[in-house]
């Protein structure tokens, strides 16, 4: 390698330390700046203020964040078909989870969606203010979940889930969770399928959280089929599985380069 190549190359891997920096210390800022006003404004509002007041405030802090990593960080979001859920009424949206970076990407343009969340992310300093202003939803006892979820569902929102239940381990899907069929069938709403590709694992199960990323990044979600409300849930989830681990599979994002 020439002295020009291999100094380039040392400025790259400098510039992508950089916009690790960037990015994991913007998603930070803006959760501390919200997290005092979350704080104070949960126990003040009434639902029907606060909550929308919330879920506002969390998708346009991702729009603008991931705007942030567009601009600085050299990453590309492909993010336009969830563009056509606005307006179509309750929803459960059930999508694979290869990143951290999947809820935001999905929250950022459904201004009205509401995440199953792990319990302890309801409880950590970042996240958990905010969450609970929007009401979003944990998911420590199965069954308080799936009646939360169905009051969401009737309320019109977007219901985000995994089905995984946490993110993958196993490419291009891990084994699906019933807790999806359970609620559609308790709701009676359809799943609708959100196929999440990404050109590197960056910010996944077995990406240490402070390893630089590999850019630039890119990152696509395509809408994919819309279940209706199953009547066997063991049948719909192991159907479920095989369409996502189907489509994952025979159209894969572009890698890099």
């Amino acid at each position: 390698m020439s002295k020009r190549r291999r100094a380039r190359s040392l400025l790259w891997v400098a510039y992508e330390h950089l916009a690790m920096v960037i990015g994991l210390g913007a998603l930070a800022a803006i959760c501390l700046v919200w997290l005092p006003f979350a704080m104070l404004l949960h126990p003040l509002l009434p639902r029907r203020i606060g909550q929308p007041l919330g879920r506002a405030f969390i998708s346009g802090g991702s729009r603008g964040y991931l705007g942030l990593l567009t601009l600085l960080c050299t990453s590309r979001f492909d993010l336009s078909e969830l563009d056509r859920l606005r307006g179509q009424g309750p929803l459960i949206v059930a999508a694979n989870h290869p990143s951290l970076l999947d809820a935001v990407m999905i929250v950022s343009r459904l201004p009205n969606a509401v995440c199953v969340m792990k319990a302890s992310l309801l409880d950590n300093i970042l996240f958990g203010a905010a969450a609970r202003l929007a009401h979003y939803i944990s998911n420590s006892a199965p069954l308080e979940m799936i009646l939360n979820a169905r009051e969401e569902l009737q309320r019109g929102a977007h219901v985000v889930i995994f089905p995984e239940g946490t993110r993958t381990t196993h490419f291009p899907i891990d084994a699906c969770q019933p807790i999806v069929g359970l609620i559609s069938k308790r709701a009676g709403v359809p799943v609708q399928t959100l196929l999440i590709e990404f050109s590197t694992p960056y910010l996944g199960k077995s990406w240490p959280l402070f390893l630089r990323p590999e850019l630039p990044l890119s990152f696509r979600i395509r809408l994919g089929r819309r279940f209706p409300p199953p009547t066997d849930i063991a049948a719909f989830t192991a159907e479920l599985e095989a369409y996502f681990r189907t489509e994952l599979d025979t159209n894969p994002l572009p890698t890099a380069a």
